[in-house]
């Protein structure tokens, strides 16, 4: 998100505001929740957090199905319909992972 915004500004939806600001925000969210989930006393808030950014990061997964051509040059479109559920695996993973 911080070395080449390019590529993620590109899958934002449209209808959403300052897509460079966005991926911004979103890429220091990880590096925020990567971090808080080290210390056993920030875990569960960066775990909800996490699953909080996997939730809004959504509409770009669902941006790049819709529009592959523009999103997603050379991407299977298979890789792209599975990036949609995995959202689901990747929130009951970080879920299970902070919730002690």
């Amino acid at each position: 998100h911080l070395v080449r915004p390019e590529s993620y500004v590109r899958i934002i939806p449209p209808w959403l505001p300052e897509p460079e600001m966005l991926v911004l925000v979103s890429g220091l969210a990880e590096i925020a929740g990567g971090l808080g989930v080290l210390p056993r006393a920030t875990r569960r808030a960066a775990g909800w957090g996490l699953i909080a950014l996997l939730v809004a990061v959504f509409p770009a997964n669902l941006q790049m199905v819709l529009h592959p051509a523009q999103t997603a040059p050379g991407v299977p479109i298979w890789l792209l319909w599975a990036r949609l559920p995995l959202q689901l695996v990747l929130i009951a993973w970080v879920r299970a992972v902070t919730k002690s």
